[in-house]
């Protein structure tokens, strides 16, 4: 047995996967919001399933950011209390064992590839469009991490083949302007919406809004798949995976799937592109299943 734990923005969840890759054990708490409290939580949260699950043998996790490889420190990451500390390093020192952590959207590839959505396909691009925007790629069933821990990820690049009205850009929290993340995870969404119709509206309203066929919020959903599929196509001229599985929120919409193959297929540098661009399997749960399987 394997525990996985999914550290978001607004909860922490941790899992415990059976070998067959069932669950034995799932518990989610809030995010406490600071540094040792995220430290003490996840003790408590494995300490929990193995009373529930029987003892593990691995721990991994999955967080929004990354290690830097030259420090080890955290990077990255839209928790921002995480950045710049040795995360991994006190995490083990607190828990008096070694665990493995890798990036959520790395980990919802991984879960994809290995029994999801992505199962039998040689390449697995998996995209998060939720909070904010990742992206992670499995090659031959093996997590791709580069060089510098940094390899597919997509969302602090700038959004492709920009119109006059979206130049620059809106600034994003990395320090760059017009990112990806500001464009098309939900919280740009919203952005974007609110920018265009001067409503405070969540992404559950802009939805409602758009299925009562309110006109504003259907040409807002319209440039989200414009936007979703002018990002893809590059990551396609890039990397042309045999399959893309998009998790998060946004990813539940069968509003974004409407016309996106062909929208992709039109920016691609190719005579034909057919792939497919489906929902993750898994859903929130590739997460913890995703840092379960970071261990072999």
């Amino acid at each position: 047995m394997r525990i996985g734990i999914d550290f978001g923005g607004t909860k922490i969840e941790a899992a415990a996967i059976d070998e067959a890759g069932g669950f034995s054990a799932r518990i989610r708490r809030p995010n406490p919001g600071t540094y040792d409290g995220a430290i003490r939580l996840v003790g408590e949260l494995i300490t929990e399933v193995e009373q529930l699950a029987g003892p593990a043998r691995s721990v991994g996790l999955a967080i929004p950011g990354s290690p830097s490889p030259l420090t080890g420190l955290i990077r990255n990451a839209n928790s921002q209390y995480l950045n710049g500390q040795p995360f991994q390093a006190d995490l083990q020192q607190h828990l008096g064992r070694p665990v493995r952590l890798a990036n959520d959207a790395n980990c919802l590839a991984l879960s994809e590839a290995v029994d999801g959505a992505g199962e039998g396909h040689a390449s697995v691009y998996a995209v998060i469009l939720g909070t904010g925007c990742g992206a992670g790629l499995v090659i031959d069933g093996k997590l791709v991490e580069g060089r510098h821990g940094v390899a597919a990820e997509m969302g602090h690049n700038p959004l492709p083949w920009p119109t006059l009205d979206e130049m620059p850009g809106p600034a994003c929290w990395c320090g760059q302007s017009g990112c990806l993340e500001t464009w098309i995870s939900g919280s740009g969404f919203a952005r974007a919406h609110r920018a265009a119709t001067h409503r405070e509206w969540t992404c559950e309203q802009i939805i409602d809004a758009v299925r009562s066929g309110d006109l504003e919020a259907v040409q807002q959903m319209d440039l989200l798949r414009d936007r979703v599929a002018r990002a893809l196509a590059a990551v396609v001229n890039l990397v042309d995976p045999e399959i893309i599985v998009l998790g998060g929120g946004l990813s539940n919409l069968p509003e974004l799937y409407d016309g996106l193959n062909q929208a992709i297929a039109k920016r691609v540098f190719s005579d034909i592109w057919n792939a497919a661009v489906v929902p993750a399997r898994w859903g929130d749960s590739s997460g913890v299943r995703g840092a379960a399987r970071l261990w072999p």
